[in-house]
């Protein structure tokens, strides 16, 4: 197979927070878009990121936390509550990992 046939167009796709705090707390699963394969751009900043570096893996994950129209969730004046944050970020890492 030759990689052209692999190389597309990113596509949104749903992820859900549905561990059971979540769930309990919001009385449903939490969920948001973000791109079924890394933007070019996002992952060249994600390989340099040192990631103990709390604040620059959410500035670059931020980028993959998307609302139905892939607009970012997070912006200066929007945040997400901390844990929600790290849920989702959590998420990110496992999809970016499989």
């Amino acid at each position: 197979m030759r990689l052209k046939e692999l190389s597309k167009k990113p596509a949104l796709v749903e992820v859900q927070l549905d561990d059971e705090d979540t769930v309990k707390e919001y009385g449903e699963p939490l969920s948001f878009m973000t791109w079924d394969r890394v933007p070019l751009d996002v992952f060249t900043k994600l390989a340099s990121v040192n990631q103990t570096n709390l604040g620059e893996v959410v500035d670059i994950v931020r980028l993959l936390i998307l609302d139905d129209e892939g607009r970012e969730v997070m912006s200066a004046d929007q945040v997400l509550p901390p844990h929600v944050l790290i849920k989702a970020i959590a998420k990110i890492v496992e999809r970016l990992g499989n």
